[in-house]
């Protein structure tokens, strides 16, 4: 089940590579995404590196700009903050595979959609690259062309 996507990647980034990461949630945004109230509008992840004692101890991927909207009949509404950034869940290799990929290019870590995977709440991030606005426009001029195919021949 899909509770959240984002149409606005597709329009906007073109999409080499999709990876499945989960997402470190409280209860109650459990329970809000599970009730479909949450956004990806706007929202990216970015790879933090880690650093104690003046020395890198590893890498981990985070969500920035998510919007998860407060569960309504949560205790502790005070202190929730919707748009905070969550911990992506992913392994190694796949996050050594992601720091190698964005250091060659330009590239963006943005989420696809979250969904529901055997009770568990994932996240479809893609590593896209920015449309030029040239680019937008020929595929709106191919999407148009595709409606008025399908459209003769019904």
């Amino acid at each position: 089940m899909i509770f959240a996507y984002n149409k606005r990647a597709h329009y906007d980034y073109l999409i080499l590579d999709k990876i499945e990461a989960g997402l470190v949630l409280t209860g109650q945004e459990v329970k809000s995404v599970k009730s479909g109230h949450c956004q990806l509008n706007g929202s990216y992840a970015i790879l933090k590196e880690i650093i104690k004692k003046n020395k890198q101890v590893g890498t981990e991927v985070s969500l920035i700009n998510a919007k998860i909207s407060p569960y309504k009949y949560a205790s502790k509404l005070d202190q929730y903050d919707p748009g905070c950034s969550r911990k992506l869940l992913l392994k190694k290799q796949e996050i050594n595979r992601l720091r190698g990929m964005m250091k060659n290019a330009h590239l963006t870590l943005v989420p696809l959609q979250i969904y529901n995977k055997n009770t568990i709440i994932k996240v479809e991030l893609g590593v896209c690259k920015g449309k030029r606005n040239i680019d937008k426009r020929e595929a709106t001029k191919k999407r148009e062309i595709e409606i008025e195919i399908r459209r003769a021949r019904t």
